[in-house]
């Protein structure tokens, strides 16, 4: 079968991609992404996986609001350094696809109720414009848009902003499912991610016909394609990482370092917790082992968190997986601590490693993430789980040649017109 061509935006250390390149119906003509962390991880894991010598020069690190660079190349920037941008790994060729999904902070629901003005004036609310500007360039027959669940509320300037990126995909010649909500909703579990995640997963489709039902080509591939790839069994935390060695802590901190951490798995490393943290997590997991379930209300954590620290908080801070379910959602928050992740195994006494975040978004173990704590947690909490995206990229070159059959069709008929 001929690989579609393909051009991943907002790449991140690579989930999406992943996915898509673990069923070898791609090829990849350019990937985007502005953190260098996650440049350095991607580039790693095509090199490593996938033995692409090219990696370093497809993967470009760019501000994709500079579209116009992005497309034609730029020169002795600051921090970017010097490009012949997109244009010239495309080199004439024809894109088949265009995947990715624009920052989602400005979008979720957690980052809005943080965020004292509910996240309106984030520059992130309108990366979809750029996303779109380079669809508009390109004109791929299919386009793959993701996001989370907050961005079907999101009112950043007084319109939907589901409302905005429809007209933008209209204007721009791109059929997208009517209902979103009821259609692009997809609850990840259900196709065997161990976590609870919902996603909006956008399929556009370039309009080259006024003939054809566009829409109901999408119906079909969301209520037909795609239930073809859920699981009859849900995964749990226990399934995810229930093989993983154990990590347990030090009788005494040494300086930064309060667990033994000596396995040899890439990422598979504790986060300093304090004495305290370790009681607390202790307290909550040995709650849930003994079924005696004390601490199952927000009203009931919120109290043991004055017990132990003297402060008081609104919102509770701490939830420990349970073994026989899926995890919580796995957020880009966990580079700043891992309160609501603590670990089921009570002994342990700690938070999820950066390996069992992985495994719960499913990346492969051979998948490396080398950056620092910080940034491996980031780029893997923003990532679309790679086992979702393969079971998705399996899906779409099919997606592909039911259009490439209607238009034939539809063009032989007019042809037949004419005579």
């Amino acid at each position: 079968m001929t690989k579609l061509n393909s051009i991943e935006l907002f790449a991140g250390a690579g989930g999406l991609l992943d996915g898509f390149e673990q069923t070898g119906n791609y090829n990849l003509l350019g990937a985007v992404e502005w953190l260098k962390p996650q440049v350095r991880t991607l580039i790693h894991r095509l090199e490593s996986k996938y033995n692409d010598v090219n990696a370093a020069r497809k993967v470009l690190n760019f501000d994709i609001q500079r579209t116009k660079e992005l497309i034609h190349g730029w020169e002795n920037d600051e921090e970017f350094g010097s490009s012949n941008g997109l244009d010239n790994l495309v080199n004439s060729r024809s894109v088949d696809i265009i995947s990715g999904g624009p920052p989602c902070q400005a979008y979720s629901l957690a980052g809005r109720i943080r965020d004292t003005n509910c996240m309106k004036d984030d520059y992130r609310n309108f990366l979809f414009e750029a996303y779109i500007r380079v669809v508009e360039y390109y004109r791929p027959k299919l386009v793959v848009f993701e996001n989370v669940e907050g961005i079907l509320s999101a009112i950043p300037t007084g319109e939907k902003i589901t409302d905005l990126i429809r007209k933008a995909f209209d204007d721009a010649g791109y059929e997208i499912v009517d209902n979103l909500r009821k259609y692009a909703l997809i609850d990840l579990t259900e196709f065997g991610v161990p976590q609870k995640r919902k996603r909006v997963i956008i399929i556009g489709i370039r309009r080259d016909s006024e003939n054809i039902d566009y829409q109901e080509i999408l119906h079909d591939f969301y209520q037909k394609m795609l239930p073809t790839k859920k699981v009859a069994k849900v995964r749990t935390v226990r399934d995810a990482i229930g093989d993983l060695p154990p990590i347990y802590a030090l009788a005494e901190p040494i300086k930064r370092q309060a667990y033994e951490n000596n396995s040899s798995i890439n990422g598979h490393v504790s986060r300093f917790h304090s004495k305290r943290d370790q009681e607390i997590f202790y307290i909550l997991a040995k709650d849930i082992e003994n079924a005696k379930f004390k601490y199952e209300s927000a009203d009931a954590l919120i109290e043991l968190y004055y017990q132990k620290t003297g402060k008081k908080t609104n919102v509770h801070k701490y939830h420990v997986l349970r073994w026989d379910e899926p995890s919580n959602t796995i957020p880009a928050h966990l580079k700043k601590d891992g309160l609501r992740h603590i670990h089921p195994d009570s002994s342990q006494k700690r938070s999820i490693t950066v390996r069992e975040a992985a495994r719960l978004q499913s990346f492969d173990d051979d998948f490396e993430f080398n950056e620092s704590q910080v940034a491996n947690f980031e780029m893997i909490g923003n990532a679309v789980p790679p086992l979702f995206a393969k079971k998705l990229g399996e899906l779409i070159p099919t997606l592909a040649k039911n259009l490439e059959q209607l238009e034939k069709i539809d063009k032989t008929k007019e042809e037949l017109a004419v005579y």
